[in-house]
């Protein structure tokens, strides 16, 4: 997953063709390290279709408070550079990825 930070965001996760999952997470939070493997074997499936990317919340509370990354982990989908969806906390990843296919209209 592609780093964020506040220089990179926007350049990154709402530019471009490709629909982006942002990860806003902290290095602290166990259930984001739970979630990360989950994220990233969905990442590998849809590799060239969809970038996935991270957000530490400590390292970039602006952006945290900017998309309510209040719960972490917190999923962010964007499609065209607009947010379209969000899914929160700890998500099996069958479920996560039906979800992220619905939101992002991904068949």
């Amino acid at each position: 997953m592609l780093h964020l930070t506040a220089r990179n965001f926007e350049q990154e996760a709402l530019g471009g063709s490709l629909s982006v999952v942002v990860m806003f997470y902290a290095a602290w939070c166990g259930k984001c390290a739970m979630m990360k493997p989950v994220a990233e074997d969905i990442e590998k499936k849809y590799k060239g279709r969809i970038k996935f990317c991270e957000a530490d919340i400590d390292e970039s509370p602006a952006l945290a408070a900017k998309y309510r990354a209040d719960t972490i982990p917190t999923f962010i989908f964007f499609r065209r550079g607009m947010p379209v969806g969000r899914l929160q906390g700890m998500i099996d990843d069958e479920i996560f990825e039906k979800r992220m296919k619905r939101i992002l209209s991904i068949r």
